[in-house]
């Protein structure tokens, strides 16, 4: 008997693979995967635009999932999500709860193979067991939701702000359904995509605008501008307009990931004269982790709305493809059926 797995080879090079079964060792795991999302970051594995500091190739990809617990686990037959991070647990940044800035740099999907496939070994630490009310659709956007929820809480919203998300994609449209937790007296979108706009109403934006459009056209924060702006988008032209819209005082928060490498000049009198707060936030704590599963529980959360593209695992090609786009019509979480 072998297990399929998606794997990247290399830049440019992914196939299906079969792989012979997992077993797991001491500490460890084994779980069956159901659902995979796909995103942008998994295109730069592909393309080999990632970060190198971040990739170990071959990799099976698959870093946004959710399954069931296989073999001789008293959780079998259990749903669960798994946080991906795995720190080393003993530098400072474990020890202060921080694994995602671990001295090590290790995860699920990137340094260590991803859920892309029938079989995969976790951390029986990090795997979380949810209620049997939770749907597979809901679960499987954990990961990206834990990173959104982290970075909103380090920026410190309060009820009543005025929040301005820059893009369109998952990342974005979780952070304007994550955004509403904090009553916000309004949460407005800038995007490319003119079909998203159907997306931006469906997860509580109460306006949506396009990045190229005039400036009258576009979501509008008041005379001061707004108290959060969050670049979502991963380019930097939309970290320049980030920090144009913000208000004095306010607090732009970047957590879009531009390619590697890419630049972009700002304004350093302005950021001080406007006593600007520039926050920038990389993936999820354990306590994010905690939060987005305590709301997935008692059903606060249901991102599964965003998803808009389903493939088996064997036509990865065409959710590839989808990935990349353009599609007609609204796209949200791509997602592969593995089982």
């Amino acid at each position: 008997m072998s297990v399929p797995a998606l794997v990247v080879q290399g830049p440019g090079e992914v196939r299906l693979d079969e792989r012979a079964p997992l077993r797991p060792g001491p500490g460890e795991l084994l779980v069956e995967p159901e659902l995979v999302g796909l995103c942008g970051t998994d295109l730069e594995i592909i393309d080999g635009t990632i970060d190198p500091d971040y990739i170990s190739y071959p990799i099976a990809l698959g870093h946004e999932w959710t399954g069931t617990v296989a073999g001789d686990s008293p959780l079998a037959g259990r749903r669960v999500i798994v946080e991906g991070i795995v720190g080393c647990g003993h530098c400072v940044r474990c020890a202060a709860g921080q694994p995602n800035l671990c001295e090590t740099y290790d995860e699920i999907g990137f340094t260590r193979d991803g859920a892309a496939a029938g079989q995969i070994l976790v951390p029986a630490a990090q795997a979380h067991v949810l209620d049997d009310s939770v749907a597979a659709q809901d679960a499987v956007l954990a990961e990206p939701s834990a990173v959104v929820y982290r970075a909103l809480t380090k920026a410190g919203m309060v009820p009543g702000s005025r929040v301005l998300v820059m893009g369109d994609g998952t990342i974005a449209l979780l952070c304007v359904m994550l955004a509403r937790l904090w009553s916000p007296s309004q949460v407005a979108m800038i995007g490319l995509r003119p079909e998203q706009a159907e997306l931006a109403k469906l997860v509580g934006a109460n306006s949506f605008g396009l990045a190229d459009s005039q400036a009258g056209d576009q979501p509008d924060g008041g005379p001061e501008g707004f108290d959060l702006v969050i670049e979502a988008a991963g380019a930097v032209s939309a970290v320049q307009a980030a920090v144009g819209r913000v208000r004095r005082g306010g607090t732009v928060l970047l957590i879009g990931l531009p390619p590697h490498g890419d630049t972009t000049p700002l304004a350093a009198a302005d950021i001080v004269n406007n006593d600007l707060t520039i926050l920038g936030s990389f993936s999820y704590t354990p306590s994010s982790w905690r939060g987005v599963l305590g709301l997935l529980n008692s059903g606060q959360l249901q991102p599964g709305i965003l998803i808009t593209h389903r493939y088996p695992l064997a036509d990865w090609e065409q959710a590839i493809t989808a990935l990349r786009g353009p599609t007609s019509g609204a796209r949200g979480k791509v997602l592969l059926h593995v089982r």
